[in-house]
């Protein structure tokens, strides 16, 4: 007995590829835990369920292996990956005009202040595998609502010089200045961190006793920290 378990004989053809199979699920379990990518952990996982589903079939459980490769596998990546599509996104608020100049590469002082901030924005969440999603209102009003009723993340408004200071005469126009206004902790860390300084970050706390959908306009802002500018 110890002879033909020394020399291998008793493993056949079968044998061999049922354990190399087996010994696949635990490596792509620990890929799938070491994984920090959450859509590449999305493939992983259905990687995983199709080869829990080809040994439950190896080994004659028909009836859980299509269990397992439509609900453990199909199903569970599905709502996985719409979770992870939902929540994995910056909503910023913008104007309507400012939105548009910036959709159609519009020669305009926004245009040109606008692309290299949310070039800037996307390069740091795409170290957190997020995504930028700029929503657009009509004004400022409903912008700033949106943002108190939890719609957006944050706001993204450009401020002219010459609407603060007035027109500079005999001197070349300067940029417009922007002010981002966001309700996640964390995103204003963020933001501090990875934006240039001349950015004015503000965070806003959201009290939601102080505010109804029933309100018209938004409950009086309380910016706690700011940095860049005034607020």
């Amino acid at each position: 007995m110890l002879e033909t378990l020394l020399t291998g004989d008793w493993l056949g053809t079968e044998e061999l590829y049922i354990i190399a199979i087996v010994i696949l699920m635990p490596l792509t379990a620990c890929l799938l835990v070491l994984q920090v990518n959450p859509y590449h952990a999305l493939v992983i996982r259905g990687i995983l369920g199709a080869i829990a589903a080809l040994i439950y079939a190896l080994f004659g459980a028909a009836d859980v292996a299509l269990t397992e490769a439509l609900v453990g596998t199909m199903l569970s990546i599905t709502l996985y990956a719409v979770a992870v599509r939902s929540s994995l996104s910056l909503r910023l608020g913008m104007l309507d005009d400012q939105a548009a100049a910036i959709a159609h590469a519009a020669t305009s002082a926004h245009a040109h202040a606008a692309t290299p901030l949310l070039t800037a924005m996307r390069k740091m969440l795409s170290k957190y595998h997020m995504r930028l999603e700029p929503v657009s209102y009509p004004n400022l009003q409903v912008m700033q609502t949106a943002l108190m009723a939890k719609e957006i993340h944050a706001t993204c408004v450009f401020v002219s010089p010459d609407a603060v200071e007035g027109p500079h005469h005999g001197s070349a126009p300067a940029q417009p200045s922007c002010r981002i206004q966001t309700r996640v902790r964390r995103l204003y860390e963020m933001m501090q961190s990875a934006l240039p300084s001349t950015v004015d970050i503000a965070f806003t706390e959201v009290n939601p006793v102080q505010f109804t959908s029933s309100k018209i306009s938004p409950p009086e802002i309380e910016i706690t920290n700011s940095v860049g500018g005034q607020s």
